[in-house]
């Protein structure tokens, strides 16, 4: 089979597409041939090395986080799917691999795909629907009512976090440059702050939770728009030493983590906020609730553009732009 094969960090060439076995089944999983594959600013971070602390990937390794497909092939021991379902998923860590014609995917880490979406319309979800439901309802609790401040609205994971936030009854601010401020509106947006204008800490004042995308500086302004007792989630880092307890790091990485988090910890407990780094985890399970979601047209997907298999790296530069509007996808089938 075909896959885009990373064979060494930060490699010039960015990795290239190779002829590589076709994986070999376990018990539990199921070979799925691939026909989309999401593109997220996660793949462009693994291959640089950015997460080799926690998340060592042996070279060479084949990319991608998020895929639609066909299962043509069943483990032994599986007993939720069968041959012919249509399927989408984010595999779990260490088992990545959706830039190929076929991956072997546990049964525990897929769902059936929504049925009115296209296989590249499935494939934008699995990646930034999990981080989203695991940042605003099982870590952040978002309550009906609530106010909560999503950064980047018109990305991946804002455009989908923004309709989620609606549908659980909160109300949602956003920040989004002026070209997007119609699309972030239609998605839920209460109230868009155009980042070129004006700047949010100024706008926003006792939120509940704010779901922190960006930089450094911005998690710390982020510290300031929450209400005592308020929560900041951050999929962007830094790791925190709840996480490291969480995916049983060395004393050493529990260490380095501590010290990246100290500073915004300290500043969060001075104002009486709490921080967490959240890293999404695949989940079958949650994708099936978020499939209910999708079926029921709560949540629409958001696609910017779609590319041929051969374009990966190209793909992958128009993502690191910063310029997407919602998810970029690989077209493989």
């Amino acid at each position: 089979m075909k896959a885009f094969i990373v064979d060494k960090y930060k490699s010039k060439d960015g990795g290239k597409i190779e002829n590589v076995p076709i994986p070999v089944l376990k018990a539990d999983e199921v070979l799925v041939e691939v026909y989309a594959a999401g593109i997220n600013l996660l793949d462009s971070k693994i291959r640089k090395g950015e997460f080799k602390l926690f998340l060592p990937y042996k070279t060479p390794f084949i990319l991608g986080h998020d895929l639609a497909g066909i299962i043509t092939k069943v483990g032994a021991q599986v007993q939720k799917f069968q041959v012919g379902d249509h399927v989408y998923a984010r595999p779990a860590d260490h088992h990545i691999g959706t830039f190929a014609e076929f991956i072997a995917v546990n049964e525990a880490d897929l769902a059936i795909k929504p049925t009115e979406l296209t296989m590249e319309e499935a494939a934008s979800i699995p990646l930034v629907g999990l981080t989203a439901w695991q940042a605003l309802i099982e870590k952040g609790n978002l309550q009906k009512g609530e106010r909560v401040f999503i950064q980047a609205g018109s990305g991946g994971v804002g455009t989908f976090a923004i309709q989620l936030a609606k549908y659980l009854g909160a109300t949602v601010a956003t920040t989004t440059g002026t070209a997007n401020i119609e699309l972030v509106k239609s998605l839920g947006a209460d109230v868009v702050i155009d980042y070129r204008k004006d700047d949010f800490e100024k706008v926003l004042n006792d939120y509940d939770l704010v779901l922190n995308s960006q930089d450094g500086l911005t998690l710390e302004k982020s510290l300031q728009v929450l209400k005592p007792g308020g929560k900041l989630i951050s999929i962007s880092g830094p790791p925190d030493p709840d996480f490291a307890k969480q995916i049983g790091a060395s004393w050493f990485v529990k260490l380095i983590m501590r010290l990246l988090s100290s500073k915004v910890r300290k500043k969060a407990k001075k104002l009486n906020v709490d921080f967490s780094f959240l890293f999404m985890r695949a989940s079958g399970s949650q994708l099936n609730k978020i499939t209910t979601l999708v079926n029921a047209g709560v949540i629409k997907p958001v696609i910017d553009k779609i590319f041929p298999f051969q374009s990966v790296n190209e793909a992958i530069a128009y993502v690191e732009s910063g310029r997407a509007k919602g998810k970029v996808i690989i077209k493989v089938k």
